[in-house]
């Protein structure tokens, strides 16, 4: 099978998995999504995936290593995740 998310840096069998599991078969697909809305997409199917799924996803977008991320930038993408998630609680 030719998988396009496999072919991404970061990305693997497993999370290409988990992606396609939640509807996201293609780049396009995630770059619409972006990665936190991918992460959490995976998140709510109830798959146990770990914040360097979120940076995995970012840097396959970006094209980095997850772990060449700054600081400040795996920084921004947790304020977004957290943002989510407290809009969510209201």
């Amino acid at each position: 099978m030719n998988d396009e998310l496999q072919h991404l840096k970061n990305l693997g069998k497993t999370s290409a998995q988990w992606l396609h599991a939640v509807g996201i078969h293609s780049v396009t697909d995630l770059r619409r999504l972006g990665a936190v809305g991918a992460y959490r997409a995976v998140q709510a199917r109830g798959f146990r995936a770990s914040k360097v799924l979120l940076y995995a996803i970012e840097g396959a977008l970006l094209n980095v290593h997850w772990n060449e991320l700054p600081p400040a930038h795996k920084a921004e993408l947790n304020g977004q995740l957290d943002a989510i998630l407290l809009r969510n609680k209201s």
